[in-house]
């Protein structure tokens, strides 16, 4: 569209065509207002990305202030590319996890893929290597071919940019129910490491410096990605198909290693990827910050399309560009840098004392808006929130389940998609490359070693979203302590947490307060554990035809490995060794995997959580594996202790378990009670252990390949060869992508 077939300002507001682009009538009121006129078309498209909930949190921002953000390990909190925290000897960690949901529900290869670029820029724009991806996937029930195609094409989307950029993809999650049939989610997360001087930060400060574009060149993909990204998806959806942008990871690698030799520089000012809203979001947000304003001529705008206009040059999401701020008179200086990479750096605006968006197009000023109106004083909502009928319905029932026979149920929950072995899924990713991994996919947490220190970084991505659902303040706190668990388990201390808050529609007052009440929960959790929230991202309106999504918010939790030798897996170690549970059983039910598989659904109460317990066990556990007491640990999570079990002698080589529970059986094997472990140990460290941390022997590995649980009695309830567990296991996925059902 040329400028002179754009539609006048008169029109947009008379034919209230701001309301295509995600403006209410309140908000282009407002926009009047601050302008003391009609806004163009071009400056009407910028207003309405800035504005979308993506890009300004307007619905989320009263909730997300609720998070701890500060620590003393905390370099940099919430606000940048990517929270940063310190690990000691002059070195830090970047870290942050973001969705691309609906991109990914349309396009899903390249969805997925565009989400692993995106992350990246955001550590790297930092000054930090990415040195690990991470990612956690929701899909609909594994049985219908949309799904599947889904599911592979995510993950071949994820596996094909993060093994061509070259940065090991080391864990994740995977997890299916019928909440997420029309939206999937697919958020990924990007660990970079970074030496403290060496923070960068997204600025564009001293009036006369030069505003730089570098990278790929702009095209027509992604337009108004950001408000897509704001809406729920509908049967109509599939016509925004080129709201998804196409990603390069060849180019993603040149411009990695450019801006990370470019924050070396003292001619660099500030840098920022040009991510959600693009070269919009990226030069507003700068100046705000910075208390400037910019001024840009777009003729200079590196384009791969003939005739784009000022609005497509604005709002277009192509992947790969950085926005840089440079010092006037060094801008030769990067040009050359950036050439050496085969890649343009172009000086396309200044910086200016007047802390407005300014942009020219043929000579004209084709928008003048102030940085403020579209950054820090966007609108913010407090929106009503009122607690869903289901809610009380479910906190009045007490779910009891029926199981005849242990054996079988424990095959079938091992066969359950989110329980079974996602071999399939990481075996496409490359976690080996750079060498550093040293707890490949598929134990409690990833670890990565630091090169040149004996220390290592634990991560995980977590969150079970059937107890958020449930109860969504007991299921915020229990994501926050699945995290900390898992890297516990791995011999490392939480540091931080980044989340990804998945939500329906903040419109509907039952939505907002599952919001509300799963914040307040991981504010609580992250508290009691010390893991402060230092980065994150917020995806609401995941809903197809006005059913919305389980509340899901991940959180992506790194840990501090402080000796190589502290690491521990989930496998059991030697025959002989004694295993332990750290935590009693109750019969709670409510969500879990037996429920589901029996049920079909989920309903009554999730299982409850004391904070204060959850930090003892965890402090306990983890003083115990630095002490090197410690031959193997994992948290009972879903299916319970006997799925635990089974997972601990499945990842031991030719291992056995011989165990014994008492009392209420059903609970003792399938409960999913919280803030429990199983851990083994030699017989020689026996004392020194149960002197550390208060754990109940019930049983020892063995050494002829099975696993056999007994009651009190003696009585085999279950006797299963290793082999046939892992069969059944390791299959499930790969049958159900073959099935043809």
């Amino acid at each position: 569209m040329s400028l002179l077939l754009e539609p006048s300002p008169t029109t947009i507001k008379e034919e209230k065509l701001y309301r295509e682009m995600g403006l209410t009538d309140e908000e282009f009121a407002m926009v009047e207002r601050i302008l003391g006129r009609l806004p163009n078309y071009t400056e009407t498209g910028i207003f309405s990305v800035m504005w979308s909930e993506h890009c300004s949190y307007k619905n989320s921002k009263p909730v997300l202030k609720k998070f701890p953000t500060d620590g003393k390990q905390v370099l940099q909190g919430p606000g940048e590319g990517a929270g940063i925290v310190d690990i000691g000897d002059g070195l830090a960690v970047a870290f942050k996890i973001e969705s691309h949901n609906h991109p990914s529900a349309i396009e899903p290869y390249q969805g997925a893929a565009t989400g692993v670029g995106g992350i990246i820029r955001d550590v790297f724009s930092m000054g930090a290597r990415p040195i690990a991806l991470l990612n956690s996937l929701r899909f609909g029930e594994l049985t219908s071919p949309r799904v599947k195609y889904l599911f592979e094409h995510v993950v071949a989307g994820i596996a094909g940019y993060g093994n061509c950029v070259g940065i090991p993809t080391v864990g994740g999650e995977v997890q299916f129910d019928a909440a997420y049939e029309g939206n999937p989610l697919v958020n990924a997360m990007c660990v970079g490491l970074i030496r403290h001087e060496d923070i960068q930060r997204g600025v564009a400060s001293g009036v006369g410096n030069t505003v730089m574009y570098v990278g790929a060149k702009t095209g027509r993909d992604g337009i108004h990605g950001a408000t897509f990204a704001s809406e729920e998806l509908t049967e109509a959806s599939e016509a925004k198909r080129p709201a998804v942008q196409v990603g390069d990871p060849f180019m993603e690698k040149l411009l990695l290693e450019a801006c990370l030799e470019v924050v070396q520089s003292d001619a660099l000012v500030g840098i920022q990827d040009m991510g959600a809203a693009g070269l919009t979001s990226s030069s507003a947000e700068m100046a705000s910050k910075a208390g400037v304003g910019i001024e840009m001529n777009l003729d200079l705008v590196p384009q791969r399309e003939a005739g784009m206009t000022p609005y497509e040059m604005m709002l277009s999401e192509s992947q790969e560009r950085m926005l840089l701020v440079v010092k006037k008179g060094r801008e030769q200086e990067i040009i050359d840098l950036f050439a050496k990479y085969g890649l343009e750096a172009k000086a396309i605006g200044q910086v200016t004392d007047d802390k407005m968006l300014r942009l020219y197009f043929h000579g004209e000023v084709v928008a003048e808006i102030p940085v403020d109106a579209l950054a820090k004083d966007a609108p913010v909502y407090h929106k009503p929130s009122a607690e869903p009928a289901y809610y009380r319905e479910f906190q009045q029932i007490d779910y009891v389940p029926h199981v005849e026979n242990y054996e079988e149920t424990l095959l079938a929950l091992l066969a359950q998609p989110t329980i079974a072995s996602k071999e399939w899924v990481y075996d496409q990713y490359d976690y080996m490359v750079r060498t550093n991994t040293v707890v490949a996919p598929g134990s409690d947490a990833a670890v990565v070693r630091i090169r040149g220190t004996k220390k290592a970084l634990a991560m995980t991505t977590d969150c079970n979203s059937r107890y958020v659902y449930l109860d969504p303040e007991t299921g915020g706190k229990i994501t926050v302590a699945e995290a900390a668990r898992n890297v516990v388990c791995s011999g490392a201390k939480p540091l931080a947490i980044t989340d990804c808050l998945n939500f329906g529609s903040p419109e509907k007052p039952e939505i907002f307060w599952q919001l509300e009440k799963a914040v307040d929960g991981m504010s609580a959790a992250c508290r009691a554990l010390s893991a402060p929230v230092i980065s994150g991202n917020v995806s609401l309106y995941n809903e197809t035809n006005g059913e919305a999504i389980y509340p899901t918010p991940i959180v992506g939790m790194v840990g501090l490995v402080e000796d190589l030798d502290h690491i521990t897996t989930q496998a059991f170690k030697q025959a002989g060794d004694i295993i332990y549970v750290i935590g009693e059983a109750k019969p709670e039910f409510g969500g879990s995997e037996l429920q589901k598989w029996l049920e079909g659904r989920i309903f009554g109460k999730a299982p409850s959580i004391d904070l204060e317990v959850e930090a003892e066990r965890q402090e306990a556990l983890l003083a115990a594996i630095q002490a090197g007491l410690v031959a193997s640990a994992h948290d009972v999570a879903e299916g319970g202790l006997s799925v635990a079990l089974a997972e601990c002698v499945i990842a031991a080589a030719g291992l056995g378990a011989k165990v014994t529970v008492s009392g209420d059986i059903v609970a003792e094997l399938f409960s999913e009670t919280q803030s429990r472990f199983i851990v083994s140990i030699k017989k020689e460290h026996q004392a020194v252990f149960e002197q550390l941390i208060e754990a109940k022997p019930i049983g020892e590995v063995t050494a002829d390949g099975t696993l056999r649980i007994e009651n009190e009695h003696g009585e085999a309830i279950v006797n299963l060869s290793v082999e046939q567990m892992r069969s059944v296991w390791k299959g499930a996925i790969p049958c159900l992508l073959k099935s043809k059902a």
